[in-house]
C-alpha cells in the first residue's frame, strides 16, 4: 500500500543559493497563452462570473467560467446568488439542487462569453465531459479561448453501455482552442490524457474546502502526492514527445504555504476556489460551494461560509497585515522562490522537500498558548 502525503506533512528546504524575490519570474505558459501569475480561479459559481473573470485577467491570471452554472441558467443570476447566500444551513443543499434544476440556456452561453471577450479578457469556460460535445462548439463560436472539460474524476477511457463516451483526442482535434481536462490524481491517468492531445491537466480529487467527495465516495489522493505523480507523468511525456502539458493543482490550497509547496511538488499553476471566494468582488457573497454540491442524486459538497477577507488585489498581491498566509499569495511565492534560489517556476520543481508533519507547530509554544486562550 502506497503512502500519500498532503501539503501539511511537507516542508520545503531552503536552497544553497538565494535570490532577490523581485528578480524571480512567476509567469506561466499554456500553449500560446502566457499568464503573468500562475493562478486560475476555479470554475465555481461562488468564485467566477464574467466580472470576476475579467478582473482575474487584469491581475494577470485566469478565471474559468462554469458554463453549466448559474450564469448559463438564469438571465439575472444576481438574485439567485442572493437567495443562495440567504438560505439557512440546513436547507442550503436542497436550495442548490432546486436552483441547478433550471435548464441550461444556450443563448446565455454566448452572451456570457461575449461579455468577457468584450472587455478584452481571455475567456476560459468549464464544461462537464458529458456535455462537452454539445456545448464546446457553441462556446468556441461565441469566442471562448480555452475549453476546460472537468468532472470529479476524468479518464481517457470511459466504459458505458448507454452512450459513446467523450473521446478527448476527437474533441482536441475538432476544436481550434486548447483543451484542459480534469480532474485526475495518478501518473498513468495523467499520461493517458496527455497522449489524447490536451494542453493542461487539473490535479485533485476531493481536497477542496467545499468538496465532500472523500466523505461520500471514499476516493482521493493527498494533494502533494497527486501533484508529484502527475508532474512525473508530464516530465516523462515531454521527454517522449517534446510537448509540454501543464500541471495545474486544483484544491487543497488553504494558504500561501500550500501554494508554494504545490510548485515544489511540480505544479505549473494552481487553481484556487475558497481563497478567492473570500474576495470582495467574488459573486458568492461570502459563501462557497463546489460543482458537485447541487448534484440531484448524490451531492458531494457543502455550502461553506468563507467570509469576505479583502479585495482580490490584496489576496493576490497585498498589501496586507495578515501574518497567516491568507493574503499576498504572489508575494509569498516570490519570497519562497528567492529563498530556494529558483529563478522561475520550473526551478521550483527542483526544490528539495522533506516529510515534516510537525513543521508548523515546532517551537510555536507561545503562539499555540495564545490561540488556546
Amino acid at each position: 500500500m502506497k503512502r500519500g502525503y498532503s501539503f501539511d506533512e511537507l516542508a520545503i528546504v531552503p536552497g544553497n543559493t538565494t535570490r532577490n524575490p523581485e528578480q524571480v519570474e512567476v509567469s506561466f505558459r499554456l500553449k500560446d497563452f502566457v499568464f503573468s501569475i500562475p493562478v486560475w480561479a476555479a470554475a465555481m459559481d461562488s468564485v467566477v462570473d464574467p466580472d470576476f473573470a475579467s478582473l482575474m485577467h487584469d491581475m494577470g491570471g485566469l478565471g474559468v467560467l462554469n458554463l453549466e452554472g448559474i450564469n448559463a441558467r438564469y438571465e439575472h443570476p444576481e438574485s439567485v446568488l442572493e437567495e443562495i447566500a440567504c438560505a439557512p444551513d440546513d436547507k442550503s443543499t436542497l436550495m442548490l439542487q432546486k436552483v441547478y434544476a433550471e435548464p441550461i440556456k444556450e443563448n446565455l452561453i454566448g452572451e456570457r462569453i461575449r461579455d468577457i471577450k468584450a472587455r478584452g479578457s481571455i475567456c476560459a469556460v468549464s464544461i462537464t465531459p458529458q456535455n462537452a460535445k454539445r456545448l464546446s462548439p457553441l462556446a468556441c463560436e461565441a469566442g471562448a479561448d480555452m475549453i476546460v472539460a472537468q468532472s470529479t474524476v476524468t479518464t481517457a477511457r470511459h466504459i458505458s453501455k448507454s452512450y459513446r463516451g467523450l473521446i478527448f483526442s476527437e474533441l482536441c482535434a475538432s476544436l481550434k482552442v486548447p483543451v484542459v481536462v480534469g480532474n485526475c490524481v495518478s501518473h498513468d491517468c495523467a499520461l493517458e490524457l496527455m497522449r489524447e492531445g490536451v494542453w493542461g491537466i487539473l490535479v485533485g480529487v476531493g481536497p477542496g474546502a467545499a468538496c465532500t467527495t472523500r466523505e461520500v465516495l471514499g476516493i482521493g489522493v493527498p494533494q502533494a502526492t497527486a501533484t508529484m505523480d502527475c508532474a512525473a507523468a508530464r516530465d516523462k511525456y515531454v521527454k517522449e514527445t517534446g510537448r509540454y502539458v501543464a500541471i495545474i493543482t486544483d484544491g487543497g490550497i488553504q494558504k500561501s504555504d500550500d501554494l508554494c509547496k504545490a510548485f515544489a511538488c511540480g505544479a505549473d499553476a494552481v487553481m484556487l476556489g475558497a481563497i478567492l471566494a473570500q474576495a470582495e468582488e467574488a459573486p458568492g457573497r461570502g459563501y462557497h460551494w463546489g460543482m458537485s454540491t447541487p448534484h440531484p442524486n448524490l451531492p458531494r459538497g457543502a455550502r461553506v461560509q468563507v467570509g469576505t477577507y479583502g479585495s482580490l488585489r490584496q489576496i493576490l498581491f497585498g498589501p496586507t497585515s495578515d501574518n497567516l498566509g491568507r493574503q499576498n499569495l504572489i508575494g509569498a511565492l516570490k519570497t519562497c522562490m528567492g529563498l530556494c534560489g529558483a529563478a522561475n517556476l520550473q526551478g521550483m520543481h527542483h526544490a528539495e522537500l522533506i516529510i515534516a508533519p510537525a513543521i508548523k507547530t515546532e517551537g510555536k509554544y507561545l503562539q499555540l498558548k495564545h490561540q488556546g486562550e
